[in-house]
């Protein structure tokens, strides 16, 4: 199976992506276009604070923290590994 077709199939969910530089990406597949993947990163939560919701629910430190979704070239991608949601 290729690549487009991994991603194709498991859009929504969270990823691990190695290029063959030695770049690792994780995020969760947003959209799949031909010639590459559009992943939205997951390294930071919202805030940069400890987790847990603020006043009602809200505020520094509550939420994923998707940052820009970015694309990844399927010629640049040497693994690609599906991850647990909740993996940090």
């Amino acid at each position: 199976m290729s690549h487009y077709e991994t991603c194709n199939r498991n859009i929504g969910e969270a990823v691990k992506i190695t290029c063959h530089d030695g770049t690792v990406h994780r995020g969760i597949i947003h959209r799949v276009h031909r010639d590459r993947v559009i992943i939205r990163p997951i390294e930071q939560r919202v805030g940069g604070g400890p987790g847990g919701p603020g006043l009602f629910l809200y505020g520094p430190g509550w939420g994923w923290g998707y940052g820009a979704a970015f694309g990844i070239a399927f010629a640049s991608i040497a693994a690609l590994t599906l991850l647990p949601f909740v993996f940090w």
